[in-house]
């Protein structure tokens, strides 16, 4: 682990918290409640509505601005910083505002959410709006100014601009993100950055950015750029963005590259923000395809196995990129992760860690999750929410929840209709992701305490001071324990263990085979070591590591041996031939075939699976399971098997399908 620099309790701190907060989630709400221009009572107003803000004193030119190293965003002084925040959707939308200034007051509301922990705001915008404002053609939004006095007579751009201004009043950052082309409520549904329908193209994409870039250059209030909200489409749609090494007009990494490097040679200080795209190739296919069970698919922006092969270059700028997927729960859609008994391992197993958590594990870049949230329904997609902010915790992941806007139709928002009051049960569930340090929230600025001047409930990230320089991470993890054969096959040995702990966080682990070799290594308790010669017995044990490069003691040595090759079953054995028909990320579905070479009334077969995998169901043919061994019994109808019949029966499993599996037949 790099050394960081102490913070306030330092000494109280174990190393791998001192930068600890609450951080905030994005998600595309599907229905957005269009309601502004509505009458608005008296009763409803606010009765402590702020006067508008006196002029905040200039913070010093580009003390705020933010670059990366490594899986981390630090400062001008290379401190690390925690981005946790949330969204504020509206100026995507054909309201071209702010949602909620119908009836909330855009001053109470900036105030609370740096009160409450909020140090960065994602802003959705539209490529349209962009453009207007580029043209000099803001127009007046529909903003209820009884409800809004100090945004009386100010055009759409004006009211961006007036926000800005709370924005370093309060202590918070802003990053601007474009939602969609279409300045339309639905216009995140389209899945690539340009729009013929509203007359925009990719080249104006791009000069949208370039006038942002230059119209607050010298503002270090805006901290980032998240160059396209959740580009997507699968294979074998007209319209898909895809990730490769390509210059392709729908090639996503290319235009981020091209967008980074047109907005870094006007500020070269702004954070680029690179969203994932929706699905990528199998291993062996290509985006030729167009057959889905071809690629890997995940949530809208949240896939990002393409970066491994094909990173993000933004020349001498490289240091300005953070990539930034969004992932969501099964209240907004059932995923096929979501199905049998799942969890937060499962989940960073199966999703999380092949297409973007590998990313920050490997120390490849920072990761700021741009959407995640949802309701509280006391079920599975709260159990998610609690899975997804325990990971940004214990990684320290960078985020902005999703969402400030109680109007987003499949998440619902951190204020309740009213905007004005907190939906408490939410918050509380975020507040552990929010930055804070001795019990104040953490802002960005250095100057600005978040809350602003004179708060009682944030700091600002100078306070946080600086202090001797850390001692190197020297601690080695604890070794493995409890090392299992999961499987064997006539070529290979699964084994699975209880992970490793660490002062910081393990990273990985090696399996080496009695000779004292490398033969697999892994970022999961469990691996499989391939090659292998059948009918043959091996030792294997397990080590450790950790990010600063110690490793652990060796576990204690295990014993398998390879299963037997099929050239010559005993007289009257009944074999068992396993094949995998189709899978998908977090489960597969398989068949068994059942032969004898004389006749049989009934047979059994017995198989383990790799630790972590369950039977979701299994026809023709009865089960019970004990941990992860399976005893199949033939059906009445298929138990009778002789020379040239066979009985087959299908299972399908939750978990990553096994190249290969034993299957014992009697």
């Amino acid at each position: 682990m790099r050394p960081r620099t102490p913070r306030i309790d330092s000494a109280a701190v174990p190393a791998a918290r001192r930068r600890r907060g609450l951080r905030g989630i994005a998600a595309l709400g599907a229905a957005l409640v269009a309601s502004a221009g509505l009458a608005v009572p008296a009763a409803t107003v606010s009765t402590t509505l702020a006067a508008a803000p006196a002029a905040a004193a200039p913070a010093t030119d580009g003390d705020d601005w933010l670059h990366t190293d490594g899986n981390q965003i630090v400062d001008a002084d290379g401190t690390p910083v925690w981005l946790t925040g949330a969204n504020w959707f509206g100026f995507n939308a054909s309201e071209r505002v702010f949602h909620g200034l119908w009836s909330g007051n855009i001053t109470n509301i900036t105030r609370q959410m740096a009160q409450r922990g909020i140090n960065v705001v994602r802003v959705p915008i539209s490529t349209t709006l962009l453009l207007e404002w580029k043209a000099g053609q803001a127009t007046a939004p529909n903003v209820n100014t009884y409800a809004n006095p100090e945004l009386a007579g100010m055009d759409s751009k004006e009211v961006f601009d007036y926000f800005l201004t709370l924005c370093e009043r309060f202590g918070i950052k802003v990053v601007v993100d474009v939602h969609s082309a279409a300045a339309d409520n639905s216009g995140h549904i389209y899945p690539v950055w340009w729009n013929d329908s509203v007359g925009v193209t990719t080249e104006e994409f791009y000069q949208a950015w370039e006038w942002v870039a230059t119209e607050y250059r010298n503002n270090d209030t805006i901290i980032g750029a998240d160059l396209k909200n959740e580009p997507h489409g699968k294979a074998n749609e007209t319209l898909r963005a895809k990730w490769d090494g390509s210059t392709d007009a729908d090639n996503f990494k290319h235009v981020a590259e091209t967008a980074g490097r047109r907005i870094l040679a006007i500020n070269p200080n702004l954070l680029i923000f690179v969203e994932g795209i929706e699905v990528y190739p199998r291993e062996g296919k290509s985006w030729t395809s167009t057959t889905p069970t071809d690629f890997y698919s995940n949530w809208w922006g949240g896939n990002l196995r393409g970066a491994r092969e094909f990173p993000v270059n933004l020349g001498a700028n490289q240091d300005q990129l953070v990539y930034s997927p969004h992932d969501y729960g099964p209240a907004v859609f059932q995923q096929p992760w979501f199905q049998g008994d799942w969890s937060r391992a499962t989940v960073e197993r199966d999703v999380w860690d092949p297409n973007w958590l590998y990313l920050h594990k490997e120390d490849t870049s920072p990761l700021l999750i741009g959407e995640w949230g949802g309701f509280m329904d006391g079920g599975a997609n709260e159990k998610w929410m609690l899975a997804m902010r325990d990971a940004i915790v214990d990684y320290e992941l960078h985020h902005t929840f999703w969402c400030i806007n109680p109007n987003s139709g499949d998440t619902g928002g951190l204020l309740n209709n009213d905007w004005a009051t907190w939906d408490e049960e939410k918050y509380t569930l975020l507040k552990p992701a929010l930055w804070a340090e001795g019990g104040k929230f953490v802002s960005l600025d250095h100057q600005v305490p978040l809350g602003g001047t004179g708060s009682t409930t944030g700091i600002s990230v100078a306070d946080l001071g600086g202090g001797p320089t850390p001692t190197p991470d020297t601690t080695a993890p604890g070794a493995p324990s409890a090392v299992t054969v999961s499987g064997t096959t006539t070529s290979s040995v699964s084994l699975a263990w209880t992970a490793s702990t660490d002062n910081v966080r393990v990273t990985g682990y090696d399996v080496v085979n009695a000779a004292g070799a490398v033969v697999a290594s892994s970022t999961t308790a469990s691996a499989t070591v391939t090659g292998l010669t059948p009918a043959t017995a091996y030792q294997f044990r397990v080590r450790a590591k950790d990010a600063a490069g110690n490793v652990s003691a060796f576990s204690a040595a295990v014993s398998a041996t390879t299963a037997s090759g099929p050239s010559s079953p005993p007289p009257g054995a009944c074999t068992a031939t396993f094949k995998v028909l189709n899978a998908w990320q977090g489960g597969f579905q398989a068949e068994v075939t059942v032969a004898s070479t004389v006749a049989k009334s009934g047979w059994t077969n017995q198989f383990t699976l790799p630790a972590g995998t369950t039977i979701g169901s299994l026809w023709s043919a009865t089960h019970t399971v004990s941990g992860n061994t399976v005893t199949v019994k033939n059906a009445a109808w298929n138990g009778n098997i002789g020379p040239g019949a066979s009985a087959t029966y299908g299972f399908t499993a939750n978990g990553a399908a096994p190249s290969a599996l034993a299957v014992a037949c009697s």
